[in-house]
């Protein structure tokens, strides 16, 4: 089945397309030509993560889906949660939101994290929501080079690396993407044989 992925974000969909291998094919806005900032105003995951995947489907008429994710730290009343890519301001400067959660967590004890994806699947007109989550802590200082957004500060529980030291293989058992994205593969497969 062909899947058109409502994300712009080229880190995003690399990764995305290493879950899903060559069971289905995903088609990037980017290779659609489709440049748009899709406005993301819910006040949930879950909210945004719809917003993105109706706005596609209405432009293509095509079977879509789209995530948002979103770091929850405990001590900080789950921020940045569903504010993670603007933490800092509106041009989603990821340094800049790393290192504001840095700032805001100094001399705090409980550095407990999660992170949550909410991915949204327009299949056939219907919509569908999958949800995974990864349980971890966040860091004092930055490490590793791989991954993208909070990946630098963000040590998975049972790991003593973050996901940013860790090769995406890894990362890709273990993720909250990787979860969301593997009961959305569940559901097509269910979908498909019946």
């Amino acid at each position: 089945m062909e899947f058109i992925f409502a994300s712009n974000n080229k880190h995003k969909v690399e990764e995305v397309r290493a879950l899903i291998k060559d069971l289905h094919t995903i088609i990037s806005l980017h290779e659609l030509g489709i440049t748009d900032d899709i406005p993301e105003t819910a006040p949930s995951l879950e909210g945004n993560a719809l917003i993105k995947a109706r706005y596609i489907h209405q432009r293509t008429g095509k079977n879509c889906f789209s995530d948002d994710t979103g770091l929850e730290v405990e001590a900080i009343n789950n921020e940045p949660g569903v504010l993670s890519a603007r933490y800092a301001g509106e041009n989603k400067d990821m340094r800049a939101n790393r290192a504001k959660l840095l700032s805001n967590m100094q001399g705090l004890s409980n550095r407990k994290a999660r992170f949550r994806t909410v991915v949204a699947l327009i299949y056939n007109e219907q919509e569908y929501l999958f949800e995974g989550t990864v349980s971890g802590i966040i860091t004092e200082t930055e490490r590793g080079n791989e991954g993208f957004g909070y990946d630098p500060i963000f040590q998975p529980t049972g790991f003593d690396k973050t996901f940013a030291e860790l090769d995406l293989a890894t990362k890709n058992q273990i993720s909250h993407r990787a979860q969301a994205f593997t009961k959305l593969l569940q559901f097509l497969t269910q979908i498909k044989s019946e």
